[in-house]
């Protein structure tokens, strides 16, 4: 039995939870969240508690069971608290604004980058810091990633678009050789 996909998920008061023909809908403060049940896992309510069993011990049921399980927990997780990702700007120059519900980011090309979120996702700029929210942990992971992958950090300097708490491995510059 995965120890992951044998917990119980606690439903907080304010959440409702639906399960009905391989979909689960929880709505709860911030939002409503719909994902499909792969057919090897059964999800079951009882009272405030939702349990995640597997139908059989093959290969595919056991990797998707702790899987099934926390992908349900975070979406419990979204719709009370909701997710946030931090990433911040290095640089001389290299900034980011909002223009509506698009950021605008200067990075040292010759050209601005637009870019428009999807719907369910909120920018919000802080300074040097660009913080993307929303109730969807995996759209919002998605979102910072694409944000990210417009500068990454290089190895030298360290300018570019990190993660918060990133750890960039720095590399020696060149040397006066003789």
């Amino acid at each position: 039995m995965s120890r992951i996909g044998k917990i119980p998920i606690n439903i907080p008061d304010k959440v409702e939870v639906v399960i009905d023909d391989g979909y689960i809908c929880v709505k709860g403060p911030k939002g409503e969240l719909k994902r499909e049940i792969t057919p090897y896992i059964k999800v079951k309510q009882e009272g405030n508690i939702i349990k995640v069993l597997r139908d059989n011990d093959s290969k595919q049921a056991k990797a998707l069971h702790g899987l099934t399980r926390q992908l349900v927990a975070n979406m419990v997780k979204g719709v009370t608290e909701g997710f946030k990702k931090i990433l911040v700007i290095e640089g001389l120059g290299y900034k980011a604004e909002l223009k509506d519900k698009k950021i605008v980011l200067s990075l040292g090309f010759s050209h601005p980058i637009e870019y428009e979120p999807p719907e369910g996702i909120n920018l919000r700029v802080d300074g040097k810091k660009i913080i993307v929210e929303g109730i969807d942990k995996e759209l919002v992971g998605q979102v910072a990633a694409i944000i990210r992958k417009f500068r990454p950090p290089e190895p030298y300097k360290g300018k570019g678009i990190s993660y918060e708490n990133e750890q960039i491995h720095r590399k020696a510059g060149k040397t006066g050789g003789k």
